[in-house]
């Protein structure tokens, strides 16, 4: 038998199965296109049968463990997540909204950072149901309203963004028990937001339009033994206040925060 060069000759064992059985492979094949994850550029990567995106999403972005890092893809929105993530790293993309739909059922949802996007609008119920919740960084945005966001928060930053003085909720912090860092510096906020948690550790609020300040502020007066050891570092440099015009809102400090004196 001759065989000409580049084909393969036929294999004598070859299996070949029935046209019927065949018929009945192609009835259970999808019909319809399957939708689609787009980007900024328009590409599309297809989405799992069940809309979950766990896999396209994980070829799009890296994945690693419960570790999901979307950064520098040129996104405009946050990407189907695997139900299992635990940190979402999304910075430095084009995201304009971040929608209550984008986190729901992530309830091992532990750290989002969308740190340098273009977010100027998030659903006032975005955060709150997500039970795990413990770090969100939203520091070189457009936004000018921080939405709710659950007790569980261990670290806030939302620097370098649009808050005004009605950009945060009244006692937004007061149920965070653990809360350790607040960091909202470069922004246009008026006032130090208060109450602030006994777990707080530092709070940087610098280079906004805070004005004055209570002597009550972070101390008890009404108990001059109390000590606020914690919290040691603050920030309030930058501001148009004068330290020195509150001497006693500061004797429970381990120490006088930084900002002007004169």
């Amino acid at each position: 038998m001759q065989i000409e060069i580049g084909t393969l000759a036929p294999l004598v064992d070859s299996f070949h199965a029935p046209a019927a059985s065949l018929e009945e492979e192609e009835d259970e094949l999808p019909l319809g296109p399957l939708p689609t994850l787009h980007t900024s550029g328009g590409s599309g990567v297809p989405l799992g049968p069940d809309g979950s995106g766990d896999r396209p999403t994980c070829l799009l972005c890296t994945c690693l463990g419960g570790s999901v890092y979307c950064d520098d893809l040129k996104l405009e929105s946050v990407p189907p997540l695997p139900r299992d993530t635990t940190h979402f790293y999304a910075r430095y993309n084009k995201i304009s909204k971040i929608n209550k739909s984008d986190f729901m059922h992530l309830n091992k949802l532990k750290r989002i950072d969308v740190t340098h996007n273009k977010i100027s609008r998030i659903d006032e119920d975005a955060f709150v149901g997500l039970a795990d919740l413990e770090e969100l960084v939203l520091r070189e945005n457009l936004v000018s309203q921080l939405p709710a966001l659950p007790a569980t928060m261990t670290l806030i930053d939302a620097s370098h963004n649009k808050l005004g003085s009605n950009g945060i909720h009244k006692e937004a912090f007061k149920d965070m028990n653990g809360l350790l860092y607040l960091y909202l510096t470069d922004n246009n906020i008026g006032y130090i937001p208060l109450p602030l948690p006994e777990s707080l550790c530092s709070l940087h609020l610098q280079n906004n339009n805070i004005q004055m300040m209570h002597e009550d502020t972070f101390c008890n007066l009404k108990d001059m033994n109390y000590i606020r050891r914690g919290l040691e570092d603050i920030r309030l440099d930058g501001n148009p206040i004068n330290l020195s015009k509150t001497p006693q809102a500061y004797i429970c400090l381990p120490r006088v925060p930084i900002g002007g004196l004169v």
